[in-house]
């Protein structure tokens, strides 16, 4: 029998690919019928076993069987588990009829540690079919709690689906929470309360926070000082008050006010209407001066009595009394108790005396002094445009045609030096980018505030080798305007040479094809010229023309297989020799 074993073997070895199509014979070699699941495949041997190589058929079954597989290569699941060199058929013998269970499980020995599902507590005595659905793979059942407790979900849902936050495996009936986890901590007289009297439904997070959501009936304010009973109320005793008005609020109470009663000041609901704490509010009957003085009725009255006018000091206004105004009386600029319509403007006693005609606006003092009128000053720092350098040395009137034309002067360069500008306009009027106030011919440059900055062999280079006019702007900032001649690829590579080559020198250059590319040179791949892979010129705007990613755009001619193999060259072939072939897939387990 062995002998004849032996013979049947060398025979198929020796005819094998003469009868690679011929399904007949492989159906007189089959050991029987294949269950349902595998029907399809009754003529297609090979799309399960690799002849004379048994190891193959974990892959091959691996291959349809996609999530056994991810179980696999992630050591997760059932089958993650299993021992490593266990082989699919060990557990799953086919060939044995159309009705045959190629999948049996037994429930009472198996052992759910083999899974992602630990059964812990009452999980441990359940029955298999209440969490596994008939005719659906064991594998699909649900993880979260409320695809088996949805009915015990009282909340209906409005806790979300984190059922173990507060029931464990025990028992569900039996809950923990850490009250301190949620925006309300309970503290104080809270801590010792019951649930129920917060939560009056099962809809926890529907419960308002609020102190007047539960102490409405300790409310004696009747809703007018607002929600915000914590301001004076705390949570070890309600009876207990802590406000202090000195301290708590921005509002000091002071001699009389002391003495006030809170609901003379708090006449209405207090956080929805602002308190104000201005001195009008309840002296507005007192104010004789008809509320030109605005609120601040403390920089004369004080809070010891209305009628003690305390003392006015007038260099507290907008108006300090300086020079020759300290000597006129109050009632010299002041006709009434509205102190507010004197005139507080120079022009308001001073119109006469303005020879600008209003040109200046109304800003005497820029100019003149309380001192004495006639004696002007002015410094021009203090104006768009200081005087320096050759400036500081030209007259008024070189710039100001008469005393009413001040502010109409230009004050860009290019007014005045329009006629010294070689660059014929293209530069702007920010002449001061390069020339000064010294002396115009004098010019400097930084290349660095330019948009194109000089660094490394750019730096010896004379200007007029780039700038061929004073139109600098002409001046292109690609890198191929100079150096064309350089570029040995013919535009193979694009236009942007600063992908390689640095200011430095030209012959400098350097390139990391696996940090600024998506496809990494190994192998042999280092070795080959740039052009040898980038042969087209690059399109207009992309550093090289479009070349594929897979090995038969550059091995075509390389692949004797006539892509009967696909084009993922790389399964069998190596970067490092084209010729040399590895016969285990990568990846394969062994």
């Amino acid at each position: 029998m062995n002998r004849l074993a032996a013979f049947v073997g060398l025979l198929l070895a020796l005819c094998w690919p003469a009868l690679a199509g011929a399904q007949s014979m492989e159906s007189v070699l089959s050991p029987g019928t294949l269950s349902k699941a595998h029907a399809k495949w009754d003529e297609s041997c090979r799309s399960c076993h690799t002849p004379f190589d048994r190891k193959a058929q974990d892959k091959l079954c691996a291959d349809c069987h996609k999530d056994v597989a991810r179980d696999l290569a992630d050591h997760a699941g059932f089958h993650g588990r299993l021992k490593a060199g266990q082989s699919c058929r060990g557990c799953h013998t086919e060939h044995r009829g159309r009705e045959m269970n190629i999948a049996p499980l037994d429930t009472k020995a198996f052992d759910h540690k083999q899974t992602d599902f630990l059964l812990r507590g009452k999980h441990a005595d359940t029955d298999c079919a209440k969490c596994h659905a008939p005719g659906k793979k064991y594998s699909v059942a649900a993880h979260d709690c409320l695809s088996c407790h949805k009915k015990d979900d009282v909340h209906k849902a409005a806790l979300g689906a984190k059922c173990e936050n507060c029931h464990d495996e025990r028992n569900w009936r039996d809950t923990r929470f850490d009250h301190s986890t949620t925006r309300f901590a309970l503290n104080g007289a809270h801590a010792p309360a019951k649930c129920e009297s917060c939560h009056k439904t099962r809809e926890y997070k529907e419960t308002p926070r609020e102190c007047v959501a539960c102490h409405r009936k300790d409310d004696k304010h009747k809703a007018q000082f607002g929600d915000k009973c914590e301001s004076c109320h705390g949570e070890k005793r309600w009876r207990d008050i802590g406000f202090r008005h000195d301290v708590d609020t921005k509002y000091l109470l002071r001699d009389k006010h002391r003495d006030v009663r809170c609901t003379s000041c708090h006449t209405g609901p207090l956080y929805k209407e602002k308190t104000p704490t201005d001195c009008l509010s309840c002296h507005r009957k007192d104010d004789k001066h008809k509320g030109t003085l605005g609120a601040d009725c403390s920089s004369c009255h004080s809070e010891k009595g209305w009628k003690e006018v305390q003392r006015f000091d007038h260099d507290r206004t907008s108006f300090p009394l300086l020079g020759r105004h300290v000597k006129p009386r109050c009632n010299d600029c002041h006709q009434s108790l509205v102190y507010r319509e004197v005139q507080t403007t120079c022009v308001g006693c001073h119109k006469k005396d303005d020879k600008h005609e209003k040109t200046l606006g109304e800003r005497c003092a820029d100019c003149h002094t309380e001192s004495d009128w006639k004696a002007p000053r002015f410094d021009h720092g203090r104006t768009r445009f200081a005087l320096k350098g050759a400036h500081a040395k030209t007259e008024c009137r070189d710039c100001h045609r008469d005393v009413r034309s001040y502010r109409e002067t230009p004050s860009s360069c290019i007014s005045c030096h329009k006629k010294d500008d070689k660059h014929e306009a293209q530069l702007g009027e920010r002449c001061d980018s390069c020339h000064d106030e010294q002396r115009w011919k004098l010019a400097r440059f930084d290349h660095n505030r330019a948009r194109f900055a000089l660094a490394g062999a750019h730096l010896t280079v004379e200007c007029k080798v780039c700038h061929q006019s004073l139109r600098y702007r002409d001046t292109p900032r690609d890198c191929l305007s100079c150096h064309k001649k350089d570029d040995r690829h013919k535009a193979r590579l694009g236009a942007a040479c600063d992908s390689c080559h640095n200011v430095r020198a030209w012959r400098l250059w350097r390139f990391d094809h696996e940090r600024q590319t998506d496809y990494p040179l190994t192998g042999a791949h280092q070795k080959v010229a740039c052009e040898g892979c980038h042969r087209e010129p690059a399109p207009a705007g992309r550093k090289t023309a479009p070349l594929g990613r897979d090995c038969v755009s550059c091995h075509q001619k390389d692949d004797v297989h006539d892509r009967s193999f696909g084009p993922r060259c790389d399964s069998c072939h190596q970067t490092t020799r084209w010729n040399q072939v590895r016969h285990t897939a990568p990846g394969a387990r062994q």
